[in-house]
């Protein structure tokens, strides 16, 4: 082996050897990171995630909680605006009883005539009845019922063979009475004065009917509309329709 390749062979062992100690070195200089907390400190800090996630789901669980809850009032709320708005309809067709601060009048015979030698009136022409009901409504009643009929918007007064009806009720004798419920007591004591004075009383005495108006009274009592209503001119709306 001559002197050229011997040196050669020298070169390259010494720049192999000084690579691998420059890479020693830099290891040493640098060495890697590690986690250095005992196992005291990983539990604190698994204990410390574990918290953390137990508060997520707590929060979690609270916010559907009142998520539901607040879906569950919305249909209620619903359900109740419905009861509500189908008893304010009932009401207004005559279909509850009403009780509130309102007046009682007894349509009763006049006992004078028998000194006079005339017979007791026993019938109630349905002229006078309809006068009374629009002085009564005139006077702002709410709700009126006569011999225990409800009145209502389609109530028919008329006569039939002899007969006073309403809605197909007789009125067979007397004394009738008559029970009005109004807005308030107010208006109640209005109603009562303004029927003590009322023309009303003096076309029933005509009739030898008597007006007997009792004071306001804070619970008169209305019976609910006990027939059947008949609706015309309406048919139910079909599955799917527009209109």
């Amino acid at each position: 082996m001559d002197k050229k390749k011997v040196n050669l062979s020298f070169t390259i062992i010494a720049t192999v050897i000084g690579f691998m100690i420059a890479v020693q070195f830099q290891t040493i200089k640098k060495p890697v990171d590690r986690d250095t907390r005992d196992i005291w400190e990983l539990r604190a800090a698994l204990l410390k995630e574990k918290e953390l996630q137990s508060n997520l789901v707590t929060q979690i669980r609270s916010t559907e909680e009142k998520l539901a809850a607040y879906e569950s009032k919305r249909k209620q709320s619903k359900e109740q605006a419905l009861r509500e708005t189908l008893d304010e309809l009932k009401s207004e067709a005559g279909l509850t009883e009403i009780t509130g601060p309102g007046i009682t009048i007894m349509i009763e015979p006049v006992m004078e005539d028998i000194k006079l030698g005339k017979p007791l009136a026993n019938v109630i022409s349905p002229d006078l009845l309809q006068r009374l009901l629009n002085e009564l409504n005139m006077y702002e009643a709410e709700y009126v019922s006569i011999d225990g009929q409800r009145i209502i918007n389609t109530t028919v007064i008329r006569d039939i063979n002899g007969e006073t009806k309403i809605d197909g009720h007789s009125i067979k004798k007397l004394p009738v009475e008559v029970k009005v419920v109004t807005a308030d007591q107010g208006t109640a004591e209005k109603i009562y004065n303004r029927m003590n004075v009322s023309k009303a009383r003096d076309e029933f005495f005509i009739e030898s009917l008597r007006l007997n108006i009792k004071k306001p009274n804070p619970n008169i009592t209305v019976p609910a509309y006990s027939n059947p209503i008949r609706i015309q001119y309406l048919e139910p709306v079909k599955e799917g329709s527009g209109s």
